[in-house]
Parts: structure tokens; C-alpha cells; sequence
């Protein structure tokens, strides 16, 4: 398929609004301002471009003419450059665009609506777990991360410093936000003093800063946005309990929400989280086939208590240290779903995270018809409105319907309803979704009756929800391939592909595979195949099997 292309309004013709419905479609182009993959990415020809405006850009003189641009624009194909396919959609479909720090991005509101919908049902669930929301400061003394030996090796090459506050050099360098384990222990010290005082399990809304030397837009940037759980425990089982609960959580989510069929797991002693004692994680394949870790829960056992003194007295009178966890989600899962459900048209949204589930198209061709036609769109719109549906209604005269087509679909709107003249005649609509193209993906004659409406479009995005989920399932199964030797897992990871078998190798044969392959291990799966089995590496019994991706 070739890619669409998008040119400026100026070749459009404003009175072009009442062609004949068969002829709206896929003729129509857009305008974009010129925001290009060059524009997010100067420095790499490789997967993981960075997200950085060409250094002539940053010059604010030289910036503002260019972004004012109107020019032809094209979504280059997925099948022909994944990458650049990525960044047209995310500058296409306004959801980001960089910052004039290199490595930053500014979520604009369509994708911070995305972000909103996740941190809408996530915070429900929180809640319901028994979490607080609550906030910690963003500068952390830089004593605080030198005392988990393992977090700061883990985060120094990442970590952003503050040595000037206020005109003179700081006695102590502060640390910009990466994590909040540190800060958080500090608090929970004085805090916490008998057993009383537990569980104690709170939640944060925050940025965090990493200093990220290839960065991407939504999967890594330097500053990001995310949830952080926090939990202190007086016994190991009951953190335990916490760190899967939590991992259950985001597992939900994915599945339910995301429409993403993720992969829940523990990680590999390799791949677990700087000062914790195990990390649970759930994977995504995207439709690259290159995985993403797309949220974490992690045991940190009781490094950090003792790290930083965070002890309770027990029942008996004994002082002990707590046991903790800690568990996130970020802004990377909307890259996430523009990954998974994408296609060359542009976004594919899951009804349940998109900001609008359905749009509404008018259509007139004279003048005596536009009133009866919008009041007909209006009435469509209050009815599902009070039914709870995200609706909006496209009204702009200066744009054909075609292009109004194409635009919602490029932006990922699950349905859209068009009503003319003759619709209202009878009382009836047409209901379009986005993720069956053409007159396939189209019924006719849905009645305007507040409760037929109602019923068939909840129906049909619940449809188009399982659809999704179904679809990308599909693609996930079908390039999981099951191995059992290092060859086959390396055959396997050469055709872009999960390897999925039986491990018990060394840390060591681990960062062989990595280093070979570039392929790491993703989680072993908490489903896990019965039977006996054999390390594909070493030939050793093995307890259970992993899966192997490259990854982002």
C-alpha cells in the first residue's frame, strides 16, 4: 500500500462540502504543518531516533517560520520504515512534538487526553487497592541515592544534577527526579514507628528525569510522566502479595482497557530493577515485533529499609525493618498503543482510552438542508452524551466531508456516525468504524431512536474493543516461536521474532545472548508449560521457560 499523503488546505476548495457521499472517501488530503521524523530525530538512521530538532532549529529565529509551513505530507508506510511511520503519526495526529531541550517532548492535548483516560482508570484502581494519592519533591539530595549501593550504580549514568540554586553553588548537588525510592524511604522513617502504622501504601502523579542518551518519543525521553506506587509492609509475604496484586493490575489494564495482550512475568537477576529483589513486568509486542516493557512491579525486599534505618516495632516489642514495594506506569504505554494498533491510515484507538469514541459528521448540499441536518447531528450527539459516550460533532463548513473522513480516522476515532439529508428523511444514521475499512466496515439504516442509537453504538465499540484485542493477540501468537536450543533461539530472533524456551543458564550465558542476538529476556512468564524440561543453552534441567525479544 502507498503512503497518503497530505497536503496543505489551500488545495482544498471550501465549497466542496455537499459532494455525493460515494465520493468522499480516501480523496481528500489534509493539511499538516511540516513536522517530520527529521524534526524529532537529526543524529540516527537506527530504530531508536532521537528526539532532537536539527541544531539550526533550535535557534528560535530560525524555528518559528519552519513550524508555520504548510506542505505536502505523507504517513510513511509501517512495512516500509516502522520508525518514521511512528513519528508522521505522532506529529500527523497532534499528539507530541519535541522540545527545544534535546530528548524532551511537549505531550500536546489530543495525547495528553490519552494519558488522562489511563490515569483515570488506574487511579480507580488504586484506589480500590487501598492506595493514597499523595507528592514528593522532585529534587532529591544526592546522599539519598548513595545509599542503596545497586540504585545509584544502576542510575548514575542517568541521573540529572543541580549544583547552583539562586545565584550561588549548592553545598549539597540535588538529584532531578528518576525515582522516588530514595525520597520516599526518608519520609517513611519518620513516618513509621509500629506496626501499627502498616501497611502504608501511597501513590504519586509525577515527572521523573532520566538522562537518556537515545531517546524516542513516548517510549524514552528524558522527562516523562508517570504513576509511582510506594508500599511498606511488616512481613515479606505481604509484600510479595503487593508487588503481584500490582503487576495483576496493570495486567487488567492492558487486556481490558489498552486492548494490548500483554505478557505478565518476573524478570531475569539481570534485568530486575536497580535495588530491588525481584521485578515483575508485563510485555508487549508491538507491531514491529520488538517488545516493550510497558509496566513494572518490584519486591524491593528490605534494601531500602536498611539503606535508610526504616524500621517498626513489631508485635513482641521487637524493632524490625519493612518490607517494601514499589510499581509504575508511564506516558511509554501511549507509544504503546500507537505501536500495537497503528496501521497506515494512522492511529487505531481502543474505544475504552480514546479521548473522542465517536465522531459525528453532518453533510448538506444546500443550503435549505444544513438546519435540519445539524439539528438531526446535534440530537445524535446529546443522546449519546447522556449515555455516557465520548462524542464530538465535526460541524467546520471550510473542509469536505472526505476530509473529514480521513482526518478522524488518522486520528484513531473508533466510530463516526454520518447524517444527511436523507438520513434524516428516515430517521436514521450511518455508523462507520474505523478499524474495518470501506463499505465492509460500515452499516446503514441504524435508527436515530435514543435507545436503538444507543444500544447499537455501545455495542459496536465494544465490538471494535475485542476486535483490537483479538487482532493483536493474533500477531502476538503468531510470532512466538517455541525453542529449544541457543541456535533456534538465535534463528528465531534473526526473523525478527519472540523466542520463547527453557532457561537455567548464567547471568553470565545471558549477556552472551545479548551480546550475539541483541535480544534480552523479556520475563519468564508466570504461565508457565508443564513437564520436564532443558536448558536450551547449558542442556541442565530447567524449572522454567523465558522469552526472549528485542526490545525498545
Amino acid at each position: 500500500m502507498g503512503a497518503l499523503r497530505w497536503p496543505s488546505l489551500t488545495s482544498l476548495s471550501s465549497a466542496a462540502v455537499a459532494v455525493p457521499r460515494h465520493h468522499f472517501h480516501r480523496h481528500i488530503r489534509l493539511p499538516l504543518r511540516c513536522l517530520s521524523a527529521a524534526n524529532f530525530s537529526a543524529q540516527s538512521n537506527t530504530f531508536e531516533k532521537e528526539l532532537t530538532p536539527p541544531p539550526s532549529e533550535l535557534d528560535h529565529s530560525s524555528v518559528k517560520p519552519k513550524l508555520q509551513q504548510e506542505k505536502d505530507r505523507v504517513i510513511t508506510p509501517r512495512s516500509q520504515d516502522f520508525n518514521a511511520w511512528y513519528l508522521d503519526i505522532i506529529a500527523i495526529a497532534e499528539l507530541a512534538d519535541y522540545g527545544p531541550v534535546r530528548g524532551t517532548m511537549v505531550i500536546r492535548p489530543y495525547g495528553y487526553a490519552i494519558w488522562e483516560a489511563i490515569q483515570e482508570y488506574l487511579n480507580v484502581k488504586f484506589k480500590e487497592t487501598g492506595h493514597s494519592n499523595m507528592y514528593f519533591p522532585q529534587f532529591i539530595p544526592y546522599s539519598f541515592i548513595e545509599k542503596e549501593a545497586s540504585h545509584v550504580e544502576g542510575f548514575s549514568p542517568e541521573l540529572a544534577l543541580v549544583t547552583i540554586g539562586g545565584g550561588k553553588e549548592l553545598e549539597e548537588k540535588l538529584v532531578v527526579r528518576p525515582t522516588s525510592e530514595t525520597i520516599v524511604n526518608h519520609m517513611f522513617t519518620q513516618w513509621i514507628h509500629s506496626y501499627r502504622d502498616l501497611p502504608l501504601m501511597i501513590n504519586q502523579w509525577a515527572n521523573v528525569t532520566r538522562w537518556e542518551m537515545r531517546t524516542k518519543p513516548f517510549v524514552r525521553t528524558l522527562e516523562f510522566l508517570w504513576q509511582e506506587g510506594h508500599t511498606a509492609h511488616a512481613t515479606p509475604e505481604e509484600a510479595e502479595k503487593e508487588a503481584q496484586q500490582m503487576i495483576d493490575v496493570y495486567t487488567k489494564f492492558a487486556f481490558e482497557q489498552a486492548a494490548i495482550p500483554v505478557i505478565p512475568g518476573r524478570k531475569s537477576k539481570v534485568e530486575t530493577f536497580a535495588g530491588a529483589t525481584k521485578t515483575y513486568t508485563i510485555e508487549a509486542m508491538m507491531g514491529d515485533r520488538k517488545a516493550l516493557q510497558a509496566g513494572t512491579s518490584h519486591n524491593l525486599g528490605q534494601n531500602f529499609s536498611h539503606a535508610f534505618g526504616t524500621q517498626f516495632t513489631d508485635e513482641n516489642g521487637q524493632r524490625q525493618h519493612v518490607w517494601q514495594t514499589s510499581w509504575a506506569i508511564s506516558t511509554r504505554f501511549v507509544g504503546g498503543i500507537i505501536m500495537t494498533h497503528g496501521d497506515d491510515t494512522g492511529l487505531m484507538l481502543p474505544p475504552n482510552l480514546a479521548p473522542i469514541q465517536v465522531i459525528v459528521v453532518p453533510i448538506w448540499k444546500k443550503a435549505d438542508e444544513k438546519t435540519g441536518v445539524l439539528d438531526a447531528a446535534l440530537s445524535v450527539k446529546e443522546t449519546l452524551q447522556a449515555a455516557g459516550v465520548k462524542v464530538k460533532i465535526d460541524e467546520s463548513e471550510q473542509r469536505t466531508p472526505g476530509w473529514k473522513y480521513n482526518f478522524w480516522e488518522m486520528k484513531g476515532v473508533p466510530l463516526r456516525i454520518e447524517i444527511g439529508p436523507r438520513d434524516v428523511s428516515s430517521g436514521s444514521v450511518v455508523v462507520s468504524r474505523r478499524d474495518i475499512p470501506g463499505k465492509q466496515g460500515k452499516v446503514f439504516g441504524i435508527s436515530m431512536e435514543p435507545s436503538t442509537l444507543v444500544a447499537c453504538v455501545k455495542g459496536t465499540l465494544d465490538e471494535v474493543q475485542s476486535s483490537l484485542l483479538q487482532r493483536a493477540t493474533s500477531f502476538r501468537d503468531s510470532n512466538m516461536v517455541d525453542v529449544s536450543s541457543y541456535n533456534e533461539l538465535k534463528e528465531a530472533i534473526a526473523q525478527g521474532k519472540w523466542a520463547r524456551g527453557p532457561w537455567s543458564a548464567s547471568d553470565k550465558d545471558e549477556l552472551k545472548v545479548k551480546e550475539e542476538t541483541g535480544a534480552t529476556i523479556r520475563c519468564f512468564p508466570f504461565e508457565q508449560p508443564q513437564g520436564t524440561k532443558r536448558c536450551l543453552m547449558t542442556g541442565n534441567p530447567a524449572d522454567e521457560v523465558a522469552i526472549f525479544a528485542k526490545s525498545y
